[in-house]
Parts: C-alpha cells; sequence; structure tokens
C-alpha cells in the first residue's frame, strides 16, 4: 500500500497544487452510512431541557477507550474548550488494569437502559447526577462540548466550528473515514492525502489561517496512518502532523493513543 500511495503523490505532479473546495471537490463521493452502535444512546446536552441534561460544571464525566481515533478526538477537543477542569475523563484500557472504570461504565448503561446486558460502547459521556448515560454517539459529544458544555450559543459559537465552515468540516470529516484509514484501498488513500496536501500548500492549518475541529480530524487520521511512506512522499503532512503535536492540547491527549478504528468497548 505505501508504495502504490508513493507513486501517486503530488510530490511528483508537475502540475502547481491548487486549493480545492472540499465540499464541491469531486472526489467527496457520498459516504457510506456507518453502522450504528449497539445500544445507541443519542441525548443531547440543552435539547428538551425537561429530560435534565443542562450544562453545569463537573456534572458530566466522559469515558475514553484507549487506542480509539473517536475517544483521541474528544480528548483533543476538550483541551482545546479549556474544559479539562469542568468535565470529568475515565480511561478505559482493558478490563484487568481497569476493573473499576470498566464497571462504572456497565452501571451507567445499566441505569440507561432496564436489564441492559450487551457490549459496553465508548465514547461515551455520562450524567454524573444521575447516573445514566447522555450519550455514545461522537458527533453529538463533540457538538456539545463545543456548545453548551463551553458556554457557546448559535449566537457565539466556537471558534472550533465556525458556522461558515460547517459544511467543509462535515464533508472532510467523510472523506476521512473512508479513505484516510490504514484498511482503504491505496489509490483512494493516495487521491485523499494528495488533497490535504494541497490543502495545506499555502496555509496553516486545513481549512485555512485558524485551528479548526477539521484540524483535529485529520491530525488523528494522519496519526493513524503511523509511518507510512505515503506521508513521507508527502513533507507538507508529516511536518503539520509534528506542528500539530507540539500544541498542549494534541500533546496532553497522548494517553489515547490513535490505532486502527474499534467500535466498542
Amino acid at each position: 500500500m505505501p508504495e502504490t500511495a508513493s507513486r501517486t503523490s503530488s510530490t511528483t505532479d508537475p502540475r502547481p497544487c491548487e486549493q480545492i473546495s472540499i465540499p464541491s471537490a469531486p472526489r467527496l463521493r457520498p459516504v457510506t452510512p456507518a453502522p450504528a452502535l449497539p445500544h445507541r444512546v443519542d441525548s443531547r446536552i440543552g435539547v428538551g431541557l425537561a429530560g435534565g441534561f443542562y450544562p453545569a460544571p463537573h456534572r458530566y464525566e466522559l469515558y475514553l477507550a484507549q487506542g480509539c481515533p473517536h475517544s483521541l478526538r474528544i480528548a483533543i477537543t476538550l483541551g482545546l474548550l479549556g474544559l479539562n477542569d469542568s468535565v470529568a475523563t475515565t480511561l478505559l484500557t482493558d478490563t484487568a488494569r481497569t476493573p473499576d472504570a470498566f464497571a462504572s461504565l456497565r452501571r451507567a448503561y445499566e441505569a440507561t437502559e432496564h436489564h441492559f446486558d450487551g457490549p459496553l460502547s465508548a465514547p461515551a459521556l455520562c450524567d454524573r447526577w444521575s447516573g445514566r448515560i447522555v450519550s455514545n454517539h461522537t458527533p453529538d459529544i463533540l457538538r456539545d462540548l463545543a456548545g453548551l458544555l463551553s458556554g457557546h450559543t448559535t449566537t457565539r459559537p466556537s471558534a472550533l466550528c465556525p458556522p461558515a465552515l460547517a459544511g467543509d468540516i462535515d464533508a472532510l470529516r467523510d472523506l476521512l473515514e473512508r479513505d484516510v484509514t490504514p484498511s482503504a484501498p491505496p489509490s483512494e488513500l493516495a487521491a485523499a492525502l494528495d488533497l490535504l496536501d494541497c490543502q495545506l500548500a499555502s496555509r496553516a492549518y486545513v481549512l485555512g489561517d485558524a485551528l479548526t475541529a477539521a484540524d483535529v480530524d485529520v491530525w488523528v487520521a494522519l496519526t493513524g496512518l503511523g509511518r507510512s511512506a505515503a506521508l513521507g512522499a508527502r513533507p507538507r503532512l508529516p511536518a503539520y502532523v509534528r506542528r500539530l503535536g507540539e500544541h498542549p492540547a494534541f500533546h496532553g491527549a497522548a494517553g489515547v493513543e490513535p490505532r486502527p478504528r474499534a467500535t466498542g468497548v
């Protein structure tokens, strides 16, 4: 795979690198919907306040799985939003090393679903007041972190999720989920890496001059490829990975190591 990817590298293409509009890029074909997690829980913070899930410091706890890219995205986002002191985190490694964490997460699922006996899925956002799971759907957890949990609203949005870039962020996330993984077809991986390389040709971050949620997604995806020759053939990409890796929020999330994606714990 790395050799095929490197042969299609933009470094061997004599044409100049052009900036690409992510939503309208012809390479972005519709993504196949991922299968739903077992026992999906998808409540939201501040949606249906009668349900009781409203923002309050120290009320919520995140269960994150070591080696899970979804968990790594959430850990980095917590740091970027300054939420590490107000939202607790519990890291799940394996049942032998963190038995109490697994037992606590199972109690939360049992409090959420009567007679629950299924597998435990993480990331999971838990309400410490009621002991129930709020959500185990990563996109909704990320939206709530960048929304009411960090004091942002639609009229005062987070800089991580500027409304003008919402479509670009979603389209880029679809591309990464499909084509920037260790198991992606070499030709698709190469095309996606070429696109990212072009995006970084004249800008500091993947969607412009400011760091956004898209950079979290891209960094986690590229890091998950490991020391791929495909990255080495595009020097801008490893340089970008190193630069973001020095940021405290990215560096501080190193405990949630990127590995090939797993959907459950």
